[in-house]
């Protein structure tokens, strides 16, 4: 059964044995390969938990409720934004995105390494609400490089492509808001790179 967004008991019993855990958030521009780094990490690493977004945008074919995303009303999602419930949210395209707060928490409280890979709007936000956490720019080899990943697909229209490009150039440029940077040039070593960040204690 999927674990409700905002029960503060779904990460079990607490580890009096483990030290509190910092929130690693994960941003940069769109391109640069943030979910393969992270579909990569949690592969060899299970035991770094990944939040899971709260949508109001209808569940798409073979999607399941709590594993991609919770899915929820839009008077649901209100009341989780007017009581707090959310550590960040964002609308796109008409629908309503963000980070449940209660297991963030209770994870990092009971000492589970915990990732959220956001946007930047997202990561400022979190930013704001728990300022503690640890943020990781991930940034492309090159701009050259990001331009490639953008125009590779060739399916999209021009005016498209260009409206990703301009937003990559904004968020490259906040960069010197995040507290690391790594450079995609090799999958693997990011992952590493990651991990080592994301397992360390809270100070």
């Amino acid at each position: 059964m999927p674990i409700d967004p905002e029960d503060r008991s779904a990460a079990g019993p607490e580890d009096a044995g483990a030290p509190e855990r910092r929130l690693t958030v994960l941003s940069g521009p769109s391109g640069v390969g943030k979910s393969t780094v992270v579909k990569e990490l949690r592969a060899h690493h299970p035991e770094v938990w990944l939040s899971v977004s709260v949508t109001t945008r209808a569940p798409r074919p073979g999607e399941t409720d709590g594993v991609e995303y919770f899915f929820v009303g839009a008077d649901e999602f209100e009341r989780m934004v007017a009581e707090g419930s959310l550590l960040e949210w964002a609308e796109f395209a008409g629908n309503r995105y963000g980070t449940p707060r209660a297991p963030v928490e209770e994870r990092l409280r009971a000492g589970v390494p915990v990732l959220l890979e956001i946007d930047l709007q997202g990561a400022r936000q979190v930013r704001e609400s728990m300022p503690d956490s640890f943020h990781v720019f991930l940034a492309p080899p090159s701009w050259e490089e990001l331009v490639r990943r953008l125009t590779g697909r060739g399916t999209e229209a021009p005016e498209v492509v260009q409206r990703r490009l301009d937003a990559a150039r904004v968020e490259l440029a906040a960069e010197k808001e995040f507290d690391a940077t790594l450079v995609n040039t090799s999958v693997e070593n990011v992952r590493d790179e990651l991990l080592a960040l994301v397992l360390a204690p809270k100070v």
